[in-house]
């Protein structure tokens, strides 16, 4: 007796869910030739898992993950940060991208000891990821952009900055600006303080 076997049919829907997308990002993707999606005799689109495999092949070959990365300085600014994660999405979305993971940080730009920032560094550095989202370059890193993008191209990553300055706080700048005066305010005075001890030391 013979057996059929039935092939799973995905509609739109279930295709945006798989990739994290909107039904019309699936949609234009069918426009766009990129996933060409099936018709019934309905006219309806459907797609086959074997067409989903090959999608995702031809998107993360490496199986490299693209990321994207907010952060803002305090707590008391966390709703911003599903302000960059909203915009960010679209844009990757709207660009036919896929996004595996949103990382979501909470420190000053001034701080390279951020330990969700310095764990997607180290996944550059393992070859896991393909692309990093960011609204604006401080939302990366306050200072020393330029050399941190070199840094991960030469791990065959890329940070795309998507320059939405709403969404890059200005009272981060001051409050920055205020940490990097402090420090170099405590460094004057203790050498200063260095300064009056040695005048004071009769040996030297």
């Amino acid at each position: 007796m013979a057996v059929c076997i039935y092939e799973k049919l995905l509609k739109p829907k279930d295709v945006a869910e798989i990739f994290g997308v909107s039904v019309k990002t699936v949609q234009r993707w069918d426009v766009d030739k990129k996933l060409v999606a099936k018709r019934n005799p309905k006219g309806r689109r459907y797609y086959t898992q074997d067409q989903i495999d090959s999608f995702l092949s031809i998107q993360s070959p490496t199986d490299r993950k693209n990321v994207i990365y907010a952060r803002v300085s305090s707590k008391s600014q966390s709703p911003d940060l599903k302000n960059q994660t909203d915009f960010l999405r679209q844009f990757a979305n709207a660009k036919g991208c896929i996004v595996a993971e949103v990382v979501e940080d909470i420190g000053s730009g001034l701080n390279y000891k951020r330990p969700k920032w310095n764990d997607l560094l180290d996944q550059v550095i393992d070859g896991k990821i393909g692309q990093i989202y960011v609204t604006e370059k401080d939302r990366f890193i306050r200072f020393g952009f330029d050399w941190f993008a070199s840094f991960v191209e030469k791990y065959g990553s890329e940070i795309v900055v998507v320059n939405n300055e709403t969404l890059s706080p200005q009272k981060e700048v001051v409050q920055d600006l205020i940490s990097i005066i402090d420090v170099f305010s405590c460094k004057v005075d203790g050498l200063r303080k260095y300064k009056n001890k040695l005048k004071g030391d009769d040996e030297l």
